[in-house]
């Protein structure tokens, strides 16, 4: 991401490096949290999330492909599970859509990705993270990056 981007990613829920809330894990509810994302180019033809797990060898909680780009826009808690969500791929559970954090020990991170794309993907099927990313390759326009913590049982 260039160093003055305005591409921004962040929760009404959790603000950088803080705990995400127990409803969005595992534990909890394990439901998609609420995002919102300004200052995305205007040029992007689409957007694609990634959620992954630094701490966990990059285990990927949720991937989401092909959304509408807008320089600014949001999805509501709980999103993932819509009959309107975009595309989404398969996570590190084997399932499609999203895996709240489940760390086995201690405090992890997760990382969610938010990419302004020149173009679709066009990806069929439910694809990996790593396949989203190497047909993103190329076509990043900028990312938005936010990061919480989560710990289990806390």
């Amino acid at each position: 991401m260039p160093p003055d981007s305005g591409f921004t990613l962040t929760s009404p829920e959790f603000g950088e490096g803080r705990s995400i809330p127990r409803r969005y894990a595992c534990d909890g509810d394990d439901t998609s949290p609420p995002l919102a994302w300004s200052g995305a180019p205007g040029d992007a033809a689409s957007l694609a999330l990634v959620m992954d797990d630094p701490d966990a060898h990059g285990f990927v909680h949720w991937v989401v492909f092909d959304m509408t780009a807008s320089a600014s826009g949001s999805l509501p808690a709980g999103w993932s599970k819509s009959p309107d969500a975009p595309p989404q791929g398969t996570n590190g559970f084997g399932r499609v859509g999203y895996g709240g954090p489940c760390p086995p020990s201690g405090t992890h991170r997760y990382v969610f990705r938010l990419l302004a794309l020149g173009e679709d993907l066009a990806l069929s099927g439910s694809p990996t993270a790593q396949q989203v990313l190497d047909a993103a390759a190329g076509h990043i326009l900028d990312e938005a990056r936010l990061t919480g913590t989560y710990t289990r049982g806390g």
